[in-house]
């Protein structure tokens, strides 16, 4: 009877330690960092090089990435804890504080500096020097109403070239962006004859290069510099309570930021290819170096007071700002500033 009693003694001793442990036998690891990213992108490069090459666990922290799919996904994973840190467009911040989102997520780091987008049109109505005035009694697929892509290509053309858009050829109108194409059918609808020009992400811009079924003639990163356009956020209890992880994780970041910078193209697909499975190594290359060619990759992770002011500034030119954000209320440059070069 007393050997009986020392053993379940024992066994309900077993059992509360693992009650403590999310199994028996493996401890819950506080060092893990849970990402939510609006979409799996390229344009991402130097987090997935950062992943891939083993910056994070030189840092002690381990990520759990997942694809949520858009910006509300992402920003729905941040409040209700399902997310540590989110990477979405910094405008999804701002509508989600016009709408009056008490607990809206801070902006701790940008990711990338400029518009992502390509502008590809058909082979055979651009064989010589491509000029925006081209593009006067043209259609362009431009994505969803209120997203950047969108945004950035109606602010250019009335900016840069005093050009007139609309919906329809009426009313004066030079040039028709299309927003009827829900974004992740606009290559395929290009694709299939659908408008003369379509912004395009990587890598299918490329891809239509090598079908032959388009031609990148702009990169609207090179014409609108200095934007915020994929940022790192996080619940501002989530910064106040774990400042060294988002410390470990800005330093693994710049690490995947400096391998990108100098990599071979060997070693761009050996740091990718993990990430990008599907990819071919000749897309994958085509996509970075283009990236970088416009100084899509933010090389100093503080978002700047100048780049939110024309960030909103693109947005009201949509018609797409109810009114604007302060700077101070929306962007933390704390960590980020401590990696600045």
């Amino acid at each position: 009877m007393k050997k009986l009693t020392i053993l379940l003694v024992v066994v309900m001793s077993l059992f509360s330690v693992c009650l403590g442990l999310t199994a028996c036998g493996k401890k819950k690891d506080d060092n893990v960092i849970r990402v939510s990213e609006v979409t799996h992108s390229l344009f991402y490069a130097p987090m997935y090089v950062a992943m891939n090459n083993g910056y994070f666990e030189e840092e002690g922290i381990e990520i759990e990435l997942t694809n949520a799919g858009g910006s509300d996904a992402v920003t729905t994973a941040l409040t209700s804890k399902s997310a540590d840190i989110g990477l979405l467009g910094p405008e999804g911040m701002i509508y989600v504080r016009n709408q009056g989102m008490s607990n809206a997520p801070i902006i701790f780091a940008q990711l990338t500096a400029c518009d992502g987008s390509f502008l590809v049109g058909r082979p055979d109505e651009n064989t010589g020097t491509f000029s925006y005035t081209d593009l006067v009694g043209k259609s362009i697929i431009g994505g969803r109403r209120g997203g950047m892509p969108a945004m950035t290509l109606k602010y250019i053309l009335e900016h840069n070239y005093g050009l007139t858009t609309g919906d329809s050829f009426e009313d004066g109108v030079d040039t028709v962006i299309d927003l009827s194409v829900a974004f992740n059918l606009t290559v395929s609808s290009f694709v299939a004859g659908t408008g003369d020009y379509c912004t395009m992400f990587e890598p299918s811009a490329s891809q239509c290069e090598l079908d032959g079924t388009g031609v990148i003639v702009s990169a609207l990163g090179e014409e609108v510099s200095d934007i915020p356009y994929t940022v790192y956020t996080a619940t501002s209890s989530f910064l106040k309570k774990n400042p060294e992880k988002i410390e470990k994780f800005m330093r693994a970041l710049k690490k995947g930021y400096d391998y990108l910078m100098t990599a071979t193209d060997a070693q761009l697909v050996s740091a990718l290819k993990p990430s990008f499975s599907t990819t071919s190594d000749q897309l994958i290359i085509s996509a970075v170096r283009n990236y970088i060619r416009i100084g899509a990759y933010a090389d100093d992770f503080v978002l700047s007071e100048s780049s939110w002011n024309m960030l909103q500034e693109i947005m009201d030119n949509a018609g797409e700002l109810s009114a604007r954000v302060n700077y101070a209320d929306a962007v933390n440059t704390e960590f980020a500033s401590a990696v600045a070069d």
